[in-house]
């Protein structure tokens, strides 16, 4: 993660976006009253999905019960999407 000064971000903002999008990478923006991070949206956006994913009881099990399948070189079985996403 780069990290930069509010000072330096506003003098390099295009710069600091186009390097964020292309390389993936997120950019700290610190100025005394605190930081933020700048961070491409698609990348955002999949940090969204994860979490709306995460915070859903019945995926979260589905997804711990498949880890542990393989790791045991098992396979689970299979539900259907509609039963994965109910709640999407």
């Amino acid at each position: 993660m780069i990290s930069v000064t509010v000072q330096k971000a506003s003098q390099t903002l295009a710069k600091l976006i186009q390097n964020t999008v292309r390389n993936c990478e997120e950019t700290l923006i610190v100025s005394d009253s605190g930081a933020v991070v700048l961070i491409d949206q698609a990348e955002w956006n999949n940090i969204q999905e994860t979490l709306n994913l995460l915070r859903d009881k019945k995926s979260l099990h589905a997804l711990v019960e498949g880890h542990k399948f393989r790791k045991q070189g098992q396979k689970p079985d299979s539900i259907s999407i509609d039963e994965a996403f109910h709640d999407l």
